[in-house]
């Protein structure tokens, strides 16, 4: 019987109290394991460079260097490690910051353990969550594009977005939260070619990873 790899996890929050209910609720999980924990960014980033976790619950609102800081930081010396941005405001601003930095889910968290021990199951296969609340603060945030005061009377609607039928399809996809392997299966093709349409369809977009590519889909009407 082959036994399947723990997806290890780092936890980064400055509140003792929420630290250890996280790691005791995800290390029930037998999926699971939290390998370390930090109160602060500066002790999280040096643990997280160091151990290279699977995993990243990063709370926003750290000291010193808040979470969307540190965010951007980890994105500097690692692109694979999976980052779920943890809040507990839900103020637009920090929605929208969030949102660009580079994470690849964002929970509220009063999340429940079970639904968060899911969350990191698919964000670690490369699927990328968003909380409905900070969904929807971030899709009310948004201008809408087609709106005069934005594109003035003799403006082009940019919401045509050159995208092939098929990219269409992996677009729908992409807004249901899928990962590249999922998106392979659902339309019978190589990973390989999945990818390859992910990456066209950012590009046709102009937006830099595949959340801001759900959100942007969602806003504009194109699914």
């Amino acid at each position: 019987m082959i036994e399947t790899k723990s997806i290890r996890v780092i936890i980064v929050e400055d509140f003792k109290l929420t630290r250890v209910g996280l790691r005791c609720a995800l290390n029930t999980n037998p999926d699971l394991e939290v390998i370390a924990e930090s109160e602060d960014a500066i002790d999280g980033l040096k643990k997280i460079e160091n151990l290279k976790p699977d995993v990243i619950l990063m709370d926003l609102g750290l000291p010193e260097m808040n979470g969307i800081e540190a965010i951007l930081k980890v994105r500097e010396f690692s692109k694979d490690v999976k980052i779920i941005a943890l809040t507990s405001h839900d103020r637009e601003e920090e929605v929208r910051a969030a949102l660009s930095s580079g994470a690849n889910a964002y929970c509220l968290k009063d999340i429940d353990p079970e639904k968060l021990a899911l969350v990191i199951k698919d964000v670690n296969n490369g699927a990328c969550w968003i909380d409905p609340i900070v969904a929807d603060i971030a899709l009310k945030s948004i201008p809408k594009i087609d709106d005069p005061a934005i594109l003035g009377e003799n403006a082009v609607n940019h919401t045509k977005v050159p995208l092939t039928e098929r990219e269409f399809e992996v677009l729908k996809h992409l807004v249901e939260g899928k990962s590249n392997t999922e998106i392979a299966e659902e339309l019978i093709v190589s990973v390989h070619t999945a990818k390859a349409h992910v990456c066209s369809i950012l590009q046709k977009m102009c937006v830099n990873d595949r959340v801001q590519a759900a959100v942007k889909a969602v806003k504009e009407g194109m699914v």
